[in-house]
């Protein structure tokens, strides 16, 4: 009966430790912007690029709220390319032939703020300010459909996820009045 009963908990312990674990399926599949580049060559897609700090508070919640939503990540994962890219970064990036760095970059600052990465500049401004977190969507053809600045919750980022990937934004759909047909489904 006792080994029962210890064989019971163990089972019941694992069952309870795998539900509260990631798997490889349970996450999104970020790409660096080289990796994206080369995946779109073979399969063309929306791409969404989550522009980041290491000392942004929001970001980081973004990471642990929205992006590990069971919803956003089956989402993005199916219809979607995703990039992670740190805004004050060091990384060289080469895209769409041309090349970006930080020249401003400070490695004594890497977990504070930092100089904004050229590439930063390049595709996150909204208004001519850039704020973090913000995700800049791309269509297939890499040109920018539109950054988007500030924390959102997963209830709030899918149907944004949906707006563009179904190319609502073509349609002069404005977004507030799809959120609400969305949310009457």
């Amino acid at each position: 009966m006792k080994v029962f009963l210890v064989n019971t908990f163990l089972v019941f312990s694992l069952l309870l430790l795998g539900s509260n674990t990631l798997t490889a399926q349970d996450k999104i599949h970020w790409l660096s912007v080289e990796e994206m580049q080369i995946a779109m060559k073979k399969e063309p897609r929306k791409v969404l690029i989550d522009v980041y700090t290491n000392w942004c508070g929001p970001c980081k919640m973004m990471m642990s709220q929205t992006f590990t939503d069971k919803e956003v990540i089956e989402y993005i994962n199916a219809n979607y390319y995703a990039v992670k890219f740190n805004a004050e970064g060091n990384d060289a990036i080469t895209f769409k032939g041309n090349n970006y760095v930080n020249n401003s970059y400070n490695a004594a600052n890497a977990n504070r703020r930092n100089g904004t990465h050229e590439f930063t500049k390049a595709i996150a401004p909204v208004k001519g300010k850039i704020a973090y977190p913000t995700i800049v969507y791309f269509d297939e053809s890499l040109l920018i459909i539109t950054p988007v600045q500030g924390f959102w919750k997963a209830p709030q980022i899918i149907p944004l996820l949906h707006f563009i990937h179904d190319d609502e934004y073509k349609k002069g759909v404005a977004f507030d009045q799809y959120v609400e047909k969305y949310n009457a489904k």
